[in-house]
């Protein structure tokens, strides 16, 4: 059966109108700009997201693997992250212009449309080349395979931790003879933890950041305490919504009330809050070149299993195919070959705070030895993710519509119960909503 066709019209309609600046080509050069003049054997375009510290250990990943691999020459491009790539990226795949490789938050992928706008991994090549399933978290994998077929290569998860500032919790009688924060299983005791902090901290500062007032923040910290409750969204055909209000209502009350008591303060600056002395902030683990660059001594945790069981919430950042009508050949081949160097040697990309994916690396000597990684590397094993739906994921739809209800809610403007309603009226219009991307709705979207 034929691909349906899908113009570029269609897609700026179907992505919000959103604006895409320069050509669909190479508007953004990272490293090895001069890739596809080279005389390599084989030459591999890459697109992707990674700015900062995380762009600065990807170049560093790309030029080990050119100095391993002189054979195959690396073009590799930085866009703009958020939507504005993902609008580029199936322009691209559409337009017949797309890289041969490039990344991807996996939230997004069941909603790229896999088989028109995505091409599945050849898991053959990548076994060829070290990289199999068993080598991943089953949890893991499972959300990058779609009808059957991998469409996903995970690379990392990225989670929301717990960081705490050691000198304040000792002062507190937080921190165990291990050095670690004492263990948290219930609301009664997080908030006892957050009372006793308060008290040794410095005037001026609150005690925990959540990022009240950010619509982000506030879903995935919704997602993860929620997960704890056991709470689903959607039923596994994707035909019916099963979100449960009561239990959501328990969430929002709990992280409302961190702002009714006192701890935390809608519109603070929680990552200098904390470099300044605060004892808690709720960040994603990004945040540890940050505080291990500020010279401080701190901890960082999963968020605590308030409700008895740990979730936290996690993406990951993955590689995907774009599609291209002819794919295949060398180009294909070497970027099979690059994904799969890249997920194997990804302990620097451990030293930006990411969980690697590939659980060699997890077990490895090298790997235990980074600190507070960890300490959190656990959350491998708990993941708390968004529904796997075209809607979700990274600067989704999902996180768009459904975050600013979280966050009003945190910050007073709603009644936890009323906005627990609103969610669940967010997700059955939803629901019913086709996908932009192949005019499917999720319930007529391939199952995993």
């Amino acid at each position: 059966m034929g691909r349906p066709g899908l113009n570029r019209r269609q897609l700026i309609t179907g992505l919000g109108g959103l604006a895409v600046a320069g050509s669909f080509g190479f508007a953004a050069l990272g490293s090895g700009a001069d890739a596809l003049a080279s005389s390599a054997a084989s030459r591999v375009r890459y697109w992707n997201l990674f700015s900062g510290g995380d762009g600065s250990n990807m170049i560093a990943m790309l030029d080990a693997f050119r100095k391993a691999n002189s054979g195959i020459a690396v073009k590799d491009a930085t866009l703009q992250w958020g939507n504005p790539y993902y609008t580029k990226l199936a322009m691209a795949a559409a337009g017949s212009r797309a890289p041969d490789l490039a990344v991807s938050h996996l939230g997004r992928v069941a909603g790229f449309a896999p088989g028109r706008l995505l091409d599945p991994w050849d898991t053959d090549l990548l076994a060829k080349f070290g990289v199999r399933e068993q080598d991943f978290n089953p949890a893991l994998w499972k959300r990058a395979v779609i009808d059957g077929k991998l469409y996903a290569l995970p690379l990392d998860i990225h989670v929301q931790l717990n960081f705490y500032r050691k000198d304040v919790l000792t002062k507190a009688g937080l921190l165990g003879d291990d050095g670690l924060i004492v263990p948290i299983a219930s609301t009664k005791e997080w908030f006892d933890a957050l009372k006793a902090a308060k008290k040794a901290t410095k005037n001026g500062l609150q005690t925990v950041g959540i990022h009240a007032n950010d619509q982000n923040f506030a879903w995935w910290f919704f997602v993860a305490f929620y997960t704890q409750l056991g709470g689903t969204y959607f039923n596994d055909a994707m035909t019916e919504v099963t979100f449960d209000e009561d239990k959501a209502t328990q969430v929002l009350e709990f992280l409302r009330q961190h702002v009714t008591d006192g701890y935390a303060t809608a519109g603070a600056a929680d990552a200098e809050q904390f470099m300044n002395g605060s004892p808690f902030t709720w960040e994603g683990n990004w945040s540890v070149p940050v505080y291990s660059g500020a010279k401080i001594e701190y901890g960082a945790a999963p968020l605590p299993p308030v409700f008895g069981k740990q979730a936290t919430h996690a993406e990951s950042h993955s590689f995907v195919l774009p599609h291209q009508s002819d794919r295949g050949g060398s180009s294909n081949e070497g970027a099979h070959r690059l994904a799969a160097y890249i997920v194997k040697n990804a302990l620097a990309w451990a030293a930006g705070g990411h969980i690697p994916a590939y659980t060699p690396t997890l077990g490895s000597a090298a790997y235990k030895k980074l600190t507070p990684q960890n300490e959190y590397v656990s959350a491998m094993d708990h993941q708390a993710t968004e529904p796997k739906a075209w809607f979700s994921g990274s600067t989704g739809t999902l996180a768009a519509r459904i975050g600013p209800v979280v966050a009003s809610s945190t910050l007073g403007s709603a009644k936890p119960a009323a906005a627990a309603r609103r969610m669940k009226n967010v997700l059955e219009t939803l629901l019913a909503m086709k996908n932009p991307m192949d005019g499917r709705t999720a319930a007529q979207g391939g199952a995993a």
